[in-house]
């Protein structure tokens, strides 16, 4: 069964992106999915999100959305533990859940045989899941030794200390799994209520993908969700942009290298925009082995083994990151390359090579995130969740293509020339030894 499962998910997906044809389906309880039909391949993926994730946590019980994602299969409805994980492996069944910061996400994979089963146990898990006092001490066991191990993990501290500083006071600055202090003061109730809260048909969005018809995928839409409450009781949080531009903050840790963490305002996923920022980015620092900081830092001064760029589009916030590790006596060398790749292109934008380089890869490129089951329904329910419209995959790459140089150099200099927040963690450098004063006259 395993083995029948596994080959499932590798065949390729005959829909690419530009031919994947998505129908919008309404269940009999009313709820909105996309359903994209593969019926050449025997298995069903669905994917969905609920609204509401690590930024609804407590402030004094930060990590109780990461908790709850980690024990919803630890046991539901008639079955504790071992036997829900049982049911699972005997059937090929794969259930999964994630508390990101504004959302939680969660994706079911079975045989199109074992798909009432399948949908069954998915229902059990969101409405009905046990919590059980050995199960939830199981679970904060295992995030607290994740939270020891990353106390002296430099990537994770130069991450905590970034987000902390930008967002002061707002959840987007607490971490998402929580902290040793925050984590122990979890109680069932607060997952409980967490779940209570959260997973509704309001803030839900869905996707599935296989072999299904319209008819029965809303037959078994409707078996998950279609008894979760209508509406939601979501905490408000309030839209922020990072603060703390200018400041560099370190931290020293005794391990070989430092990991250097670089953040600023970035540009809102619906902003008309936002196109022009991706591809900068890609030519800045998102595009690995092309990137210009990649060829400065890695090529040219062998001052790391990877270095990258990215857009975060969070909920209530956009940003622009770049992060590397490198040697602890190389981090100031590293960061003022950087932040001179920054400041260049933010200054003279893209070249038109670059520009048409970068096009022509993501143009080309984006068919590989619709090559099986699972990537699709991920692709559709972050389509979904960003409210980009259901055409949004036919129009993508002509948006990409409508980008001019112009719009490059004055989005470029909108995105990288506002000053950014740095953080530093690792072995502070050595003192340069002084120079002895020179003998002789």
């Amino acid at each position: 069964m395993r083995f029948l499962f596994a080959l499932a998910l590798a065949l390729p997906f005959a829909s690419a992106a530009h031919a994947t044809k998505i129908e919008r389906i309404v269940s009999p309880a009313g709820i909105e999915a996309w359903l994209v039909r593969e019926p050449s391949v025997p298995l069903i993926a669905l994917s969905f999100s609920f609204r509401g994730g690590a930024s609804q946590d407590a402030a004094g019980k930060t990590g109780t959305a990461y908790m709850a994602s980690s024990l919803l299969d630890e046991g539901a409805g008639p079955y504790d533990s071992r036997a829900f994980q049982e049911r699972l492996d005997a059937k090929a069944i794969e259930i999964n859940f994630n508390a990101g910061q504004d959302q939680l996400t969660g994706s079911l994979r079975t045989l199109t045989e074992n798909k009432d089963e399948a949908f069954e146990l998915l229902r059990l898990a969101l409405t009905e899941p046990r919590f059980e006092a050995g199960d939830v001490e199981r679970i904060r066991g295992q995030v607290m030794s994740i939270l020891r191990r990353e106390s002296t993990n430099p990537d994770s501290i130069a991450y905590k200390k970034w987000w902390a500083e930008a967002y002061p006071g707002h959840p987007y600055g607490r971490p998402s799994r929580g902290t040793p202090e925050t984590v122990p003061a979890i109680a069932v109730d607060d997952l409980k209520v967490f779940v209570r809260d959260t997973f509704a048909r309001d803030g839900l969005k869905v996707a599935i993908v296989g072999n299904v018809d319209a008819d029965e995928a809303a037959r078994l839409i409707d078996k998950v969700f279609g008894g979760l409450p209508a509406a939601g009781k979501l905490a408000p949080v309030a839209d922020v942009a990072p603060q703390n531009l200018g400041r560099r903050i370190a931290e020293t840790v005794d391990v070989p290298q430092s990991v250097v963490v670089v953040g600023g305002p970035g540009i809102a996923r619906k902003d008309p925009d936002f196109m022009a920022a991706y591809i900068v980015n890609h030519i800045l620092g998102g595009g690995s082995f092309s990137s210009r900081l990649y060829r400065e830092v890695r090529e040219e001064r062998g001052l790391a083994y990877s270095v990258y760029s990215s857009l975060l589009t969070l909920k209530h916030s956009a940003l622009f990151m770049s992060a590397t590790a490198t040697r602890a006596d190389r981090a100031a060398e590293t960061l003022q390359v950087i932040d001179k790749e920054i400041r260049r292109i933010a200054a003279e934008g893209p070249t038109e090579d670059e520009l048409a380089k970068a096009k022509s890869y993501l143009l080309g490129s984006y068919a590989l995130n619709f090559d099986t089951s699972g990537k699709i329904a991920n692709q559709l329910v972050a389509i979904q969740f960003e409210d980009l419209g259901i055409d949004y995959i036919t129009r993508r790459n002509d948006m990409i293509g409508a980008v001019t140089l112009a719009d490059a150099k004055r989005v470029a200099r909108r995105l990288l020339d506002t000053g950014m927040l740095v953080t530093v963690v690792g072995r502070a450098p050595a003192p340069a030894a002084a120079t002895p004063p020179a003998k002789g006259g």
